[in-house]
Formats: structure tokens, sequence, C-alpha cells
């Protein structure tokens, strides 16, 4: 009977064990999503941003038809992307087209006077910070959840429940990783 009540207590417990280790991995691999699931969303507050700051940008400047193909492209790539990697392509095409922007509003000093213009670049930049922190926060919580299916015990219940698919990280391509070149000699002249 003590050895029956022994067996009935290490299965309660190994139950509990299980129980509590799965509702850890679903709760973090919600983590993950929420995660990602806030990245979308600054891209496509981003992206929702472009078409107003094209439209006040033309009003000023004869824009080139490329251009406003790049940012029509990067848009679409980014509103389209389901995985990070499909994300961080999108994200790359605007940040070269949106430079193309910032130059054309360099040649106009009434654009860059301009009110709408200024709101509009300053909304894109405080986009951009949230962007950056939602994209670390998303790479720490699949840190998180990659650690969590490889360790041990936990990896035996995602193995078990097929939660086991590792999270690929949010990342910079290589051309964005190069050093940025400042030049102020432009500046004595």
């Amino acid at each position: 009977m003590i050895i029956f009540g022994i067996l009935i207590l290490v299965f309660i417990l190994l139950a509990l064990w299980l129980v509590f280790t799965y509702n850890s991995l679903i709760s973090v691999e919600k983590r993950v999503e929420n995660a990602w699931a806030q990245i979308d969303v600054q891209l496509k507050r981003r992206a929702d941003l472009i078409p107003n700051l094209i439209e006040t940008v033309k009003g000023y400047a004869k824009f080139e038809k490329k251009v406003l193909t790049d940012i029509t492209n990067a848009r679409t790539a980014i509103l389209s992307a389901k995985t990070p990697k499909q994300a961080a392509k999108g994200e790359n095409l605007l940040e070269g087209a949106l430079k193309s922007v910032f130059a054309v509003a360099e040649a106009y000093p009434t654009l860059k006077a301009n009110e709408n213009f200024k709101a509009l670049q300053e909304e894109l930049s405080s986009t951009e910070n949230k962007v950056s922190f939602a994209r670390q926060f998303y790479n720490d919580m699949v840190m998180n959840w990659n650690a969590m299916i490889l360790q041990f015990p936990t990896k035996i219940v995602a193995n078990m429940f097929g939660r086991n698919k590792s999270r690929e990280f949010f990342e910079a391509e290589p051309s964005e990783r190069k050093n940025v070149k400042v030049d102020f000699s432009d500046l004595n002249k």
C-alpha cells in the first residue's frame, strides 16, 4: 500500500511538472508571437506614413519615378512579409528609398522648412525607434524560446508536444553592418 501511495505521488508530481513545463513553453511561444506582432505593427505604421511623406515631397519637387517605384515596392514587401527575414529585406529596401527622399528634401530648402514634412520626418524617426525597440524585444523573446526548447528537461516536453521548432532572429542584412562614413568636408566650403 505504501509503494502504491509513493507511485501515485510520483505520478502526480510528474504530471504537475509536465503541465507546468508545457504551460511555460506555451507562454514563451506566445510572447515570441506577440513580439513579432509588435514589430509588424510598427512596420505597418511606418508604411502608412510613407504615402503622406511622398505626397508632401511631390508637392515641392519633381520626383524621380524610380524613387517612387522603389518606395512603393519596399512598402509592399513590408506589408506582405510573413517572416522576420522577409520583413528585414523589405525594411532594407525602404531605408534605401527613404534616403533618396531625404536627399531630395536637402535640395529643396522650402520643403525642409515645410511643417507637414517636418512632422512626417519626426513621425518616421519616432517610428524607427519603436521598430528598433520592437526588434530587440522580439530577439530577446526568440533567444528565450530557442534556449528553452534546447534545455533539459524542457526539451523532452517540447519534443513530446511538437513545440521544438526554433525561431529565426530578426537580423540586419550584411550591407547594414558596414560602418557609416561621415564626411564633414563639405561644411568648410
